[in-house]
């Protein structure tokens, strides 16, 4: 299972250990899926690792949040994925069906959720056995992509996790096995998440400083640059 990042990790003089991040993202998100690409490339272009924790949409969180939200705020935010994607180069299109389930009549989000649990949970395991970030690319492509309808029907998400290595229905096996201890997890990233010093997704914490939203990457990249970030060689 990944660790917190410390400080001491993350100090210039600690030789060719990685910087280390602490990323807590949501399936749920377009931030999340926007800014994923700019994660894996820091992994694979720099001495850096992510670790991957997943949590809860808001939405699950704090059920009412949306009800009580100016509606101000739900219409910039679709209006700003939408140009962050086309800005990213990124496709782009509101997963069918949306990972988490809605009362439209009081903007509230019943607990019976059939959908996001479950992405939670796998992406939990992937993270666990060291392929977390390769998951959330892989998922988060399938739903937001604007590719495919019924994303959880059939062997899409089967063939989505395939192009990873991972085997579907032994993760859902596994997870099954230890439903209990992975909910616990994911519950404790949750509580690390607002340690780290923010409730929203995609937050990015490194060196006990968090950086909210996918427009905060550069900012993040720069900052682990102060602390001695080096490129893979």
């Amino acid at each position: 299972m990944t660790t917190p990042a410390t400080s001491g990790a993350n100090t210039p003089d600690s030789g060719d250990q990685p910087l280390s991040i602490d990323l807590y993202w949501s399936f749920r998100s377009p931030y999340s899926y926007l800014v994923t690409p700019r994660l894996i490339a820091l992994e694979q272009d720099w001495n850096a690792r992510v670790n991957v924790k997943v949590v809860s949409p808001i939405a699950v969180r704090q059920p009412d949040f949306f009800a009580n939200a100016d509606p101000l705020w739900t219409s910039y935010l679709m209006r700003d994925c939408h140009r962050s994607a086309e800005f990213l180069g990124m496709p782009f299109r509101w997963p069918r069906p949306d990972p988490v389930v809605m009362d439209f009549a009081t903007r509230t989000y019943p607990r019976e959720q059939p959908h996001i649990h479950r992405l939670c949970r796998l992406g939990q395991l992937a993270a666990e056995r060291g392929h977390g970030l390769a998951l959330l690319s892989a998922v988060s492509t399938l739903l937001w992509n604007g590719q495919t309808d019924n994303w959880h029907e059939g062997d899409h998400l089967a063939n989505a996790l395939a192009t990873i290595g991972c085997d579907l229905a032994e993760m859902d096996a596994a997870i099954a096995a230890e439903e209990a201890r992975i909910d616990a997890a994911l519950r404790q990233n949750e509580a690390e998440q607002r340690d780290g010093g923010h409730y929203g997704v995609p937050l990015m914490v490194f060196d006990g400083e968090p950086f909210f939203g996918q427009d905060r990457f550069d900012q993040l990249l720069w900052r682990m640059q102060q602390k001695g970030l080096q490129p893979r060689g």
